[in-house]
């Protein structure tokens, strides 16, 4: 059996009792990071384990540390009964413990207390806003929902706050505020608000470093597919443009024809600023269109997209 439990997200005053005592009574006890503030304070009181800090430095990626930690983990609890300890909580942003409970392994999940439950109270979030947390290390951009309260864990370096700012910079100002997180709830607690520019400049950031970036308000937003189509939405609405709101399918036929035509012409002239212009041109062809289809409860653009994206990986020609 491999049990595994959280470490908490500060210092020993925030340990559950019941996991400080399976702590201290095990004989088998494997650390994902000796690097804890609950960790140094136990050796104190006797506590004996085995880490997988030097792992790190087999591997030029962390899958390869988090597939050696599974299998060493899933090795020893062949003959004996194992803790695994992780900070935090288990089921919160670890890996490693979502390999195991993929794997053959007998695996139980103890307790341990989230970062997250701090920092919700120290920043006054309301996670039912509507919440992102994210890998620092791994997470795609293109699926940021900035209107959304965003957390990154993980932030332990300044390549990781960089790997944060820039694809945020191609959206944000670059003095929009964000929060510098460490240690949430104990006595070394550190909550500093810097510029986005700013943040991979910091030299608080550790192993128990996360980031907040509080929601964009709607004006920083216009480039987002979402903003888009909320503003079409408005203008075809009962308090929105009466040109727009009687237009149908067979009015708007004629400014697609005039919108590809400027566009071809602006291809043609290998504008880009003139071609950007008229791509847009063409796109509005295609929300209100899509528009029109929805509020008819026929297709919407969801339907549009699908279909498009369903045609080009189908394509005979094509090599995924």
């Amino acid at each position: 059996m491999i049990t595994i439990i959280g470490l908490g997200a500060g210092d020993l005053n925030q340990l559950p009792f019941g996991v400080y005592r399976l702590l201290m009574d095990a004989k088998h006890i494997f650390l994902r990071t000796k690097e804890h503030p609950v960790i140094r304070e136990l050796v104190d009181e006797g506590l004996k384990y085995t880490s997988f800090d030097e792992v790190y430095q087999r591997h030029d990626s962390f899958e390869g540390v988090y597939t050696e930690i599974v299998q060493t983990l899933t090795a020893a609890s062949k003959h004996n009964n194992i803790i695994y300890a992780v900070p935090g909580h288990p089921m919160v942003a670890e890996r490693t413990v979502q390999l195991l409970l993929a794997s053959n392994a007998e695996v139980e999940i103890g307790n341990g207390q989230s970062f997250l439950d701090d920092l919700f109270t120290r920043l006054r979030i309301d996670p039912i806003e509507g919440f992102q947390l994210l890998d620092a290390t791994d997470f795609n951009p293109a699926e940021l929902s900035l209107q959304q309260h965003i957390v990154f864990c993980q932030v332990y370096n300044s390549d990781m706050a960089s790997n944060i700012k820039l694809p945020l910079l191609e959206t944000l100002p670059h003095d929009y505020k964000v929060f510098i997180i460490s240690s949430a709830g104990t006595d070394k607690e550190i909550i500093k608000k810097v510029a986005l520019c700013e943040l991979d400049h910091e030299t608080t950031l550790d192993n128990l470093t996360s980031v907040y970036i509080p929601p964009a308000p709607n004006d920083l937003l216009r480039q987002k597919f979402s903003s888009l189509r909320e503003t079409i939405r408005i203008l075809r609405g009962p308090n929105g443009c009466p040109w727009d709101r009687k237009q149908t399918h067979q009015s708007f036929k004629k400014n697609l024809v005039e919108e590809t035509k400027e566009l071809l012409a602006a291809l043609d002239e290998e504008n880009d600023e003139h071609i950007v212009e008229e791509l847009g041109d063409v796109l509005l062809q295609v929300m209100f269109h899509a528009q029109i289809g929805e509020e008819a409860g026929l297709f919407n653009i969801d339907d549009v997209i699908h279909g498009l994206n369903e045609k080009l990986i189908r394509r005979p020609s094509c090599v995924w």
